[in-house]
């Protein structure tokens, strides 16, 4: 029987955030019906108050923001909106645990303000008050500057004790920039701290991208392999789909880590890795034929298998003693003669049983 090809449908081509869509609402009907309500505060912050926020930083741009990218004619024109008392966005805000307040959705208009009442742009592109133009903050008539500094901002602010979940779904759906943020992106900065940092440690030193032949990762596409690799071995009896929402599940739970939790997660992923390079070398992840013709160069779903069976077998001390040359010819055999494996890797891949399947059968095929 020839290897069947393994390719995406053609809806996760055309529309490729679709499952991520499904993911976020399947999350938010696992929280449990009286925890699925967003809890907010409205806050009328003056624009003074706001910039001595940014400042002291109890309120922040957290690290899944995209970087700042407006010119000094946007942000001049966002000036001018406050000196016309033209309305301006809502600012959404996020309480954190320790009461500071990070920033979902806003972050180029109030870097915009914060800039200006720093002087470190000139009004350039004005229209109502052409006047203006070529004046630094400072330049202003003080009448302009007050006017200014009391215009108010309205900021919503999702207050921390709203379930996690929910924000999580709150943040994509206001995650609307011409680049849309992945789960990840969203996840490293809701989640922010020890675990996420250990993640990007763990990516370098284990030269991950070299190995997953990833020339640049700025979607933060190998931390993502790092996190879900943790969560499925550490609670894999009690996984359920969707993976999305177990990973944040798990990167909630840890979001501080002690040093001796931080070295055993470590050392679990380094010594599973390198398991899994000693068994298949180069072709590790990838889908290819009996005769070593790679299809695919790297399959998530198949990663989950090998990761998490070779762990399983790893904390038994009973990996197969094999050559790779047989190890591989043994998965490519696997994959075009068990067409139940294969759809576990190609097909609703997060679903409960699929997960288990394909675990179960890296296990079995590896095992002393």
């Amino acid at each position: 029987m020839a290897t069947k090809n393994i390719k995406p449908s053609l809806a996760d081509i055309l529309f490729p955030e679709a499952r991520d869509q499904q993911d976020f609402a399947e999350g938010i009907l696992s929280v449990p019906p009286e925890q699925r309500k967003l809890h907010t505060e409205t806050y009328d912050f003056t624009v003074g108050t706001v910039v001595e926020k940014l400042v002291d930083q109890s309120i922040f741009i957290p690290h899944f923001q995209r970087r700042y990218v407006w010119t000094d004619p946007q942000a001049s024109r966002l000036i001018e909106s406050l000196i016309i008392q033209c309305p301006v966005p809502v600012i959404y805000l996020n309480q954190e645990g320790n009461e500071t307040l990070s920033v979902i959705d806003g972050n180029q208009r109030l870097t915009s303000i914060k800039r200006f009442l720093q002087n470190e742009f000139t009004l350039k592109g004005l229209t109502a008050y052409p006047e203006l133009e070529g004046s630094r903050y400072f330049e202003l008539d003080p009448r302009f500057q007050r006017h200014i500094q009391n215009r108010t901002l309205r900021c919503i602010v999702i207050l921390k004790d709203t379930h996690p979940q929910v924000k999580f779904d709150v943040f994509e759906r206001l995650n609307s920039g011409a680049t849309k943020l992945t789960p990840q992106e969203l996840r490293h900065g809701l989640y922010f701290g020890d675990l996420m940092s250990l993640a990007a440690t763990v990516v370098k030193e284990n030269d991950l991208l070299s190995f997953l032949e990833i020339k640049h990762d700025k979607r933060m596409k190998s931390e993502e392999l790092v996190l879900r690799f943790w969560a499925l071995s550490e609670d894999f009896d009690s996984y359920r789909k969707p993976l999305s929402i177990f990973i944040n599940d798990f990167a909630e739970r840890n979001r501080v880590l002690s040093p001796e939790r931080k070295a055993s997660l470590k050392s679990s992923f380094s010594d599973v890795i390198t398991g899994v390079k000693n068994l298949l070398g180069p072709l590790s992840f990838r889908i290819f034929d009996l005769d070593m013709r790679v299809e695919s160069t790297f399959n998530s779903a198949l990663y989950d298998a090998l990761m998490i069976g070779i762990s399983m077998l790893q904390r038994k001390n009973a990996v197969k003693e094999i050559s790779m040359r047989d190890a591989q010819q043994a998965l490519a055999n696997l994959v075009e003669k068990d067409e139940k494996f294969r759809k576990s890797i190609s097909i609703a891949t997060s679903d409960d049983t699929q997960v288990r399947y394909r675990v179960d059968a890296i296990v079995n095929l590896f095992k002393k």
